[in-house]
């Protein structure tokens, strides 16, 4: 299923008080669709999803679903190291009206493949919810096999990944070996073009809470055949997408915004705002 080419892994304000600002969500969301987001991923990893408690997600899914208000799909992040859990919150999403859920590999348990497999299965076939998996070894010590991708597509409403591998390699051999309606999505921004001249269908990124018009006319440029223009954006547009990940995310992203005029707040501990040498290096860059 496609979602779109630009999706953005949105950002969770909060206000002074460190509990999250509804006024603030509306404001990011309509900046975002404003600047190229096809669709908004809640309470994702850059929601800082593993702070926000269970109500939080519900908040924020209901909040999301309203402003959307149908103009983009909203992906609810409702996949944990729990499969009890993530079934209860994927059910609870459906039924306030989100477009899919977004669903993380386990992590912290260390599956194999088999219980990777198991894991997806069992969420799948309790909702009817189209879902986008989630494949990001680095943070979850959880790699699935190009096998197990494969084999979870065949399920009907398993219709997209998110691949922060970084295995172009492998990914290629997931774009070759699922149907043609199940999309591959880049989970690093840097990755963005590479992955789409081996045939994935976008990326869910953070950099377009910046530099999405930017990133949006670098894929429709790919995609009308000037692939020399949009490798000339990837490099200009290299440097912000690193930078934007100096200091463990989403807090760099966070001091960016407010760079921008829209103050998202602090981030929640463990995590801590930028220091001011990467502030400085983040507010040279943008």
């Amino acid at each position: 299923m496609n979602f779109g080419q630009l999706l953005t892994a949105m950002v969770t304000p909060f206000n002074e008080n460190n509990e999250i600002d509804f006024d603030k969500v509306t404001e990011l969301m309509n900046h975002l669709m404003d600047s190229g987001t096809d669709g908004i991923v809640v309470a994702g990893t850059t929601g800082e999803s593993p702070t926000l408690t269970h109500d939080e997600k519900i908040q924020l899914f209901e909040h999301t679903v309203n402003i959307a208000n149908g103009r983009v799909p909203i992906i609810a992040g409702t996949g944990s190291n729990n499969t009890k859990e993530t079934i209860k919150l994927t059910k609870e999403a459906q039924a306030i009206g989100v477009d899919a859920s977004l669903l993380v590999t386990p992590y912290y348990n260390k599956p194999n493949q088999a219980g990777l497999y198991q894991h997806f299965l069992a969420v799948a076939e309790a909702t009817s919810l189209p879902i986008m998996m989630y494949n990001i070894p680095g943070r979850t010590m959880v790699h699935m096999t190009v096998e197990t991708i494969v084999a979870l597509s065949k399920i009907e409403n398993i219709v997209s990944i998110k691949e922060s591998s970084g295995n172009l390699d492998a990914i290629s051999q997931v774009v070759d070996q699922t149907d043609e309606d199940f999309t591959v999505y880049s989970g690093d921004d840097s990755l963005t073009l590479p992955l789409k001249s081996i045939g994935a269908d976008g990326v869910v990124s953070v950099s377009s809470h910046i530099v999405g018009n930017e990133m949006k006319e670098m894929l429709d440029a790919f995609n009308q055949g000037n692939v020399k223009r949009a490798s000339e954006i990837h490099r200009q547009l290299l440097p912000i997408m690193r930078g934007l990940f100096i200091a463990p995310s989403p807090a760099p992203v966070k001091a960016a915004l407010r760079m921008k005029g829209i103050d998202t707040g602090t981030v929640r501990l463990p995590l801590v705002n930028v220091n001011e040498v990467e502030e400085q290096l983040i507010r040279d860059l943008i």
